[in-house]
């Protein structure tokens, strides 16, 4: 099987600070996508569940795109919001790009190492 590394450079974290891990990994047919966070330069946009939500999943999206897969190809979707008051307006976000190929899912509340208020991980797959 073979393993490639997108983003294996590693990306800007707040504060500048240099991240450790790949954006991304592929191997063989699937791809993990690192957890995404509404940060766009390095840093958290400010904004309420619903904007930073679509972010979050729009920076997942990209990376996505960039390694070659699609909505259609993903799986699972791991999610941690701040705050479970948070699930509803999550949900009807989350339902506008994954209606028409839901995945599973799994949703827990956690503190995040970022202010933000939510992160979100995709799982894709993508056979011959």
């Amino acid at each position: 099987m073979t393993i490639r590394r997108i983003g294996a450079e590693g990306g800007t974290g707040t504060g500048g600070q240099h991240l450790p891990f790949a954006r991304a990994v592929e191997a063989g047919s699937w791809l993990k996508v690192s957890g995404q966070t509404p940060m766009r330069d390095g840093e958290v946009v400010e904004g309420g569940i619903v904007e930073q939500s679509r972010l979050a999943i729009e920076n997942c999206i990209a990376i996505m795109t960039e390694a070659g897969y699609g909505l259609e190809h993903v799986t699972h979707v791991s999610v941690v919001l701040t705050d479970a008051r948070y699930f509803q307006s999550f949900n009807k976000v989350f339902a506008e790009y994954f209606s028409a190929h839901p995945p599973a899912r799994i949703c827990m509340v956690a503190d995040l190492v970022v202010d933000c208020k939510v992160e979100v991980d995709v799982t894709c797959y993508k056979g011959e």
